[in-house]
C-alpha cells in the first residue's frame, strides 16, 4: 500500500528520491498495527524535524496521527501516535504562527474542518475549535497578504471538487470566496496533495492527479492573482512532478508532497508513493 519517502531538488520543480526511501513503512509503527503510513507533513525545529504523518490502524480501519523524528532528514525513526479521535483522521498539516504549532487534520467523519493546536510538541495536541462546516478533504492552509487561504476538495469521493475560504484571523470567521469552487468536474486537479508554498510573490498550489485512478501523481499550479474578488492560476511546463516510478515502493502512483526549502537553496521533501504493479 503506502509508505513515505523523501525527495531532494533545486526546486519544487525538480524533485528525485534518495537512495533509502522508502524511509518510512507500516512495519517501522511500533504502537498500532499499521495497514499503510502516508500523507506527511514536515517541521522543522532547533536542529530536528518532525515529521507527522497518517497511519491506517487495521484494528479500528480508523486513521492516527503518528510522528517520526530525523536529525539529518534522511533517516528517520518512528517515534509514536501522537492524535487520535473516534473517527478517521488523515492529512495533518502542520504549521507555525505566532510561536505556536497548529495542525489541521482531515477530519471528513465530522463533517468539519478542526483546528488543533500542540500543548506540547511535538507529542501532545488537542482540538481547538471548528473552523468550517461540511465534508472537507485535505484542508490546506497558506498565509498569504495578511489573510488566510484555506483549499479543500468538497466531493472527497469523487476527487473532482475544489473550493477555497479565507479568514483575516486563523480562528475565523471563514467565507467562501465568490470564484469557489475553483475547480468542478475534473479529478485531474481538484483535490489538494500537499503543502503550499510562496515562491516569488506567488503562490503554488500541488493537486492530486486522480486520472485514472487516485493517487497517480502529484501535478503543480502557479496562483498569479489571488485577492478577495480574483483568483488566477496556470499549470507550469514543469508540471506533473510526480508520478509512478517503474518497480517498487511506488510503482503505483504518489499523491503527496510537503517541500521545504534549506539554507543553502536547496528543497526536502517528504512525499508518498503506493506499491504494486509495474507501470512504466
Amino acid at each position: 500500500m503506502w509508505s513515505i519517502g523523501i525527495y531532494t531538488g533545486d526546486s519544487p520543480f525538480q524533485l528525485r528520491g534518495v537512495a533509502n526511501n522508502p524511509v518510512l513503512r507500516s512495519t517501522d509503527v511500533t504502537d498500532v498495527s499499521a495497514e499503510f503510513v502516508a500523507d506527511p507533513f514536515m517541521l522543522h525545529n532547533d536542529g530536528r524535524w518532525y515529521m507527522f504523518f497518517e497511519v491506517l490502524d487495521r484494528d479500528t480501519e480508523r486513521g492516527v496521527i503518528a510522528l517520526a523524528t530525523s536529525n539529518d532528514g534522511f533517516t528517520w525513526s518512528y517515534e509514536q501516535v501522537v492524535l487520535a479521535e473516534p473517527f478517521h483522521l488523515s492529512y495533518p498539516y502542520v504549521f507555525e504562527w505566532q510561536g505556536e504549532r497548529y495542525m489541521i487534520p482531515e477530519t471528513l467523519g465530522e463533517s468539519a474542518v478542526y483546528l488543533y493546536k500542540a500543548d506540547e510538541f511535538p507529542t501532545r495536541w488537542s482540538r481547538q475549535q471548528k473552523l468550517i462546516e461540511g465534508a472537507h478533504a485535505d484542508p490546506s492552509i497558506v498565509r498569504y497578504d495578511d489573510l488566510w487561504w484555506m483549499f479543500t476538495c468538497t466531493m472527497p469521493y469523487q476527487h473532482d471538487v475544489l473550493r477555497l475560504h479565507f479568514a483575516r484571523d486563523l480562528d475565523g470567521p471563514w467565507k467562501e470566496h465568490p470564484r469557489s469552487p475553483l475547480v468542478v468536474n475534473d479529478k485531474s486537479r481538484a483535490r489538494p496533495a500537499g503543502r503550499i508554498l510562496q515562491l516569488n510573490r506567488h503562490l503554488l498550489r500541488f493537486a492530486q492527479d486522480c486520472v485514472p485512478h487516485y493517487g497517480t501523481g502529484v501535478r503543480a499550479f502557479e496562483i498569479s492573482n489571488l485577492t478577495r474578488e480574483t483568483y488566477v492560476e496556470a499549470e507550469p511546463a514543469t508540471s506533473p512532478i510526480l508520478g509512478a516510478c517503474g518497480e517498487g515502493w511506488n510503482a503505483m502512483g504518489m499523491h503527496h508532497v510537503d517541500a521545504h526549502r534549506q539554507p543553502d537553496g536547496t528543497w526536502i521533501a517528504c512525499v508518498d508513493g503506493r506499491h504494486g504493479v509495474h507501470l512504466c
